[in-house]
């Protein structure tokens, strides 16, 4: 009787550990881990979606702004300088190498924000269709763009959090401590606020050294003369 009473209480701990476990949260870090690399997956995909745009965009530009080369070159290079920055799921845990691929894609943001603004300068390609349709698409990239970091950062705070609460603090330092904490997205001093471009057409400064006359030292409107 003694063997079988052994014999049940084995089998049911074994069919109970499962329970007992995931009460004490041994699933919180894996499942927490899990959701905030998929919001990671989808930050890449906006930022993919993105780089795709820019060449169609650029070369309309072009056929009506040729002149204006340097911000297009700058797109360009900005451009090439994000995509050649790799990444993966181990970059989130990488502080340096998160930091380099946010400041590549920041500094994108930058240029195209510029490149929007020529539109201003040129009325033909503000109506042209082709455009407006990229401008569009574009715009709706960007917006998806901060959903997506805003959401990632979100599932970030959450799991670091979750590494060093109690309980799963336990589970962190034990059967997890493979699980570290994740980089944040960060605002640049840039990114909060707009580009903006100056077309002013005022006369440029005169050359160094030469002061610009003051208008209290220039020469006195003679006065009427009088009968």
């Amino acid at each position: 009787m003694n063997h079988f009473q052994n014999s049940f209480v084995r089998v049911a701990l074994i069919l109970l550990a499962p329970l007992i476990l995931a009460g004490c949260g041994i699933n919180t870090i894996p499942t927490k881990e899990e959701a905030a690399k998929a919001k990671w997956a989808e930050v890449q995909n906006q930022y993919q979606r993105r780089s795709d745009l820019i060449p169609n965009l650029v070369n309309t530009v072009k056929g009506y702004a040729a002149q204006e080369k340097s911000t297009l070159v700058e797109v360009t290079e900005a451009r090439a300088s994000a995509t050649q920055v790799k990444v993966d799921a181990s970059t989130i845990t990488n502080p340096a190498q998160f930091q380099q691929y946010a400041q590549a894609q920041d500094k994108l943001s930058g240029v195209l924000g510029r490149l929007m603004m020529i539109q201003e300068k040129y009325p033909d390609l503000k109506s042209n269709e082709n455009f407006m349709a990229l401008q569009s698409q574009l715009e709706g990239t960007e917006n998806r763009i901060a959903i997506s970091r805003r959401d990632y950062n979100d599932s970030v705070q959450d799991f670091n959090t979750t590494l060093r609460t109690f309980p799963q603090i336990f589970w962190a330092k034990t059967a997890y401590s493979g699980s570290k904490p994740m980089v944040l997205f960060t605002a640049t001093q840039s990114a909060q606020s707009a580009p903006t471009v100056s077309f002013d057409t005022s006369p440029p400064p005169p050359p160094s050294g030469v002061t610009p006359a003051s208008p209290a030292l220039a020469a006195p409107i003679p006065s009427p003369a009088t009968k």
